[in-house]
């Protein structure tokens, strides 16, 4: 049995203490930020975004910097990319050498290059055994145990297998990779790409710019220094099907897609709806506009201009 804190209790966070409790683990999940569902949780043990009562034997606690100076085996991220700062300077002053796993998705625009997730948290504390977790995983089925199946990343690919050993079950499977960087910038960009791909006229439509879709984060994956084989498993393909068949991005991309612009689409259809593939677009325009050939990356071009400077969306297909 092993004990482990998950900081963060949305959906994937609170989902992710399903397998580790399978396997009999002692798990802790806190919430930094969201006071309103750490009350919801500590008193009923039901999660109203996966609509699911947690497990009995899941101890659920506020986040505090204190919890930090308990021994862990394994420190589970699980924030949001906003609140992953805040995070990482509680982690500033962190010297154990206890295995943190990061679940968070995105990038940062940080003095004129984009870094990952890992990438920011070891900007506080460059010592820390930082693995990332990324994949085509809904919380909801997670959080009901169909069968998923997910990567977990490291350069030290034996690190990522202990992770590995911790966190499978028969209905959560774990794959292995050491390409970290093209590992959290396929999980990222894919939300872009699933906009492009949901604004699809029909199937056919969206068949090529699927095809498409996989040839521009072949070239962006190159470009940020990973491997071009890592578009093609689980965090690349894997995590872009799941997120263009249905979900909110996609849902975008196809308002987008029958001419209206972001905001008229966010105003009258997705208000209380958080768009990730949106938040990222903001916050890697500038660089991808200055850097990066629009010749090569046509589609994500387009996106970015229908969303940063609320256009219409125009794709040549």
């Amino acid at each position: 049995m092993k004990k482990i804190l998950i900081i963060g209790s949305g959906a994937m966070g609170a989902a992710f203490s399903i397998p580790l409790i399978d396997n009999s683990h002692k798990v802790t999940l806190t919430e930094p930020y969201n006071l309103k569902l750490l009350k919801i949780l500590s008193l009923k043990k039901f999660h109203p975004a996966l609509k699911i009562n947690l497990p009995k034997k899941l101890v659920i606690k506020k986040f505090t910097s204190d919890i930090l100076s308990i021994k862990w085996d394994l420190i589970v991220i699980a924030v949001s990319s906003i609140g992953i700062d805040s995070i990482g300077e509680y982690l500033k002053n962190f010297k154990k050498t206890t295995p943190i796993l990061v679940l968070t998705k995105g990038l940062k625009l940080d003095k004129n290059k984009i870094i990952t997730m890992s990438e920011q948290l070891k900007k506080s504390n460059k010592k820390l055994n930082i693995s990332v977790l990324k994949g085509p995983c809904l919380a909801k089925e997670l959080s009901r145990k169909v069968k998923s199946y997910t990567v977990v990343a490291n350069k030290n690919i034996k690190i990522a297998k202990n992770i590995g050993n911790i966190i499978s079950t028969n209905f959560y499977r774990t794959e292995y990779s050491n390409d970290v960087k093209g590992v959290e910038f396929s999980s990222a960009i894919k939300n872009i790409y699933s906009m492009i791909i949901g604004s699809g006229q029909g199937n056919n439509t969206s068949s090529a710019l699927f095809r498409k879709s996989v040839e521009e984060m072949e070239y962006l994956i190159k470009f940020f220094k990973g491997k071009k084989e890592t578009v093609y498993g689980l965090a690349g393909i894997g995590d872009l099907y799941v997120s263009a068949v249905g979900g909110r991005n996609s849902k975008m991309g196809e308002y987008l897609g029958k001419g209206f612009t972001f905001k008229q689409a966010k105003k009258k259809f997705m208000r209380e709806d958080t768009i990730e593939g949106a938040d990222l677009a903001f916050e890697i325009a500038p660089y991808v506009f200055k850097k990066i050939s629009n010749k090569k990356v046509p589609l994500m071009i387009a996106l970015l201009k229908a969303i940063i400077k609320n256009n219409k969306l125009k794709i040549n297909y």
